[in-house]
């Protein structure tokens, strides 16, 4: 799949604008997203499932952007939420409630019962107290809720352990040997509604095989429901594909789906999936502006305007992200450096040991900046928040406003002295 962030003799362009020009109009630190990528990304798996029946909820915790959401949402995406407020955010970009599932260990009474006046696909559950609270909610409303089992398979996802969700130490789903008793306290509830079976064992999966082997898990366990006369209508095999971060090979999206389908064979259950990362990630940069080079005489940085309250993956979770130069120089070397935000933390890096021709005011992109990348953004050292840029052929919008300090302490109150 071509990539929609490439260099015209020496320029990088987003789809078909400079990125120089967005630069100029917007300023930095800015995310600039492309909607081609986006759609490009989607269609990558509606493409390879338009032959079953089907729901593709985007993970939106990955990129909650308004615009982002209106793009998916008018291919057909349902969504993936975890919050009240991101149910509210889907509401807004004008996404239809009915394609989303509600997933999270910690669902809140006031969200479950939002959830359920809006008529959600299904509640992904995750312990016998949150059914309990989803039952208490339902009854209060004279509602059924839909209801699907979160189960965790205790397969080990070979990820960061940080958003590995499958292990049997992970807060996430309910053991498998408790999954039937489970099943038959739902069947015996009339405000709750038995529709599906669910999985996710993790984020940035390389390797499709350990999601195989959950789904093979999963099967089992569909096919011992019907014996015992608990029919599922739908399957949810989650997200967690993988995206080249460091020229990684990367899962290939129809292979994937094509095993999946072919284990789930003449099975009349409909297929959900929860990607987030595979479809926004490669969809955006982060673009950042150089202040200065300094040397200790040990190493040598570039000082960035864009920092870890920007763009925390780096930091985080120790993440490597690809920097390339906006401007590609024909003179000059390049260097081994450190790329440096302002924030006073030595963790404030974008990344180390990179090798960079550039200057003071020349123009950085951190390639694969869609994803987990503005969501995580923070007002750390008393930073505003950079602008969102979508870019859509020759034309772009801003689709985030960089926020103003004044916007910073709106909400704070100087007590009386």
């Amino acid at each position: 799949m071509m990539d929609v962030f490439c260099y015209k003799n020496s320029h990088l362009f987003a789809e078909d604008v400079p990125v120089s020009v967005l630069e100029k109009k917007y300023g930095t630190p800015l995310y600039i997203y492309s909607s081609k990528g986006l759609r490009n990304n989607y269609y990558s798996y509606a493409d390879a499932l338009k032959d079953i029946p089907h729901l593709i909820c985007y993970g939106m915790k990955a990129n909650s952007n308004l615009s982002v959401l209106s793009i998916l949402a008018k291919l057909g995406s349902g969504f993936d939420i975890v919050s009240g407020g991101e149910l509210a955010r889907v509401k807004k970009a004008g996404g239809d409630t009915s394609r989303i599932v509600f997933s999270g260990v910690g669902k809140q009474e006031e969200e479950i019962a939002t959830a359920l006046e809006a008529g959600i696909f299904a509640f992904n559950v995750e312990s016998i107290a949150e059914i309990e609270l989803i039952e208490y909610v339902a009854k209060y409303q004279g509602m059924k809720a839909p209801i699907s089992v979160r189960t965790n398979p205790d397969v080990d996802p070979k990820t960061h352990p940080y958003i590995s969700t499958g292990l049997a130490a992970n807060k996430f789903g309910i053991p498998d040997n408790e999954v039937m008793d489970i099943y038959e306290r739902l069947a015996s509830s009339a405000h709750l509604e038995i529709k599906g079976i669910d999985c996710h064992i993790g984020s940035q999966i390389i390797d499709t095989e350990p999601l195989l082997q959950a789904l093979d898990q999963l099967i089992k366990r569909i096919d011992l429901l019907k014996a015992s006369g608990i029919k599922l209508s739908h399957i949810d095999i989650g997200g967690g594909l993988g995206v080249p971060y460091k020229n990684q090979s990367t899962p290939d999206t129809r292979k994937y789906l094509h095993d999946v389908k072919k284990r789930l064979g003449k099975r009349k259950l409909k297929l959900v999936l929860e990607p987030g990362r595979s479809i926004a990630a490669s969809a955006g940069i982060f673009l950042t502006k150089i202040i200065l080079k300094k040397s200790n005489g040990t190493h040598n940085f570039i000082v960035v305007d864009g920092a870890m309250n920007d763009f925390v993956r780096p930091s985080l979770y120790g993440a490597w992200q690809e920097i390339i130069e906006v401007e590609k120089k024909i003179t000059g070397t390049k260097k081994l450096v450190d790329v440096v935000g302002p924030i006073c933390e030595t963790g404030d890096f974008l990344g180390k040991n990179r090798l960079i021709n550039a200057e003071a005011n020349d123009l950085l992109a951190i390639k694969h900046a869609g994803a987990y990348g503005f969501i995580m953004a923070s007002n750390y050292n008393t930073r505003a928040r950079c602008a969102e840029v979508m870019v859509d052929g020759h034309k772009h919008y801003l689709v985030r406003a960089r926020e103003k300090l004044e916007a910073l302490w709106e909400h704070e109150f100087i007590i009386p002295q």
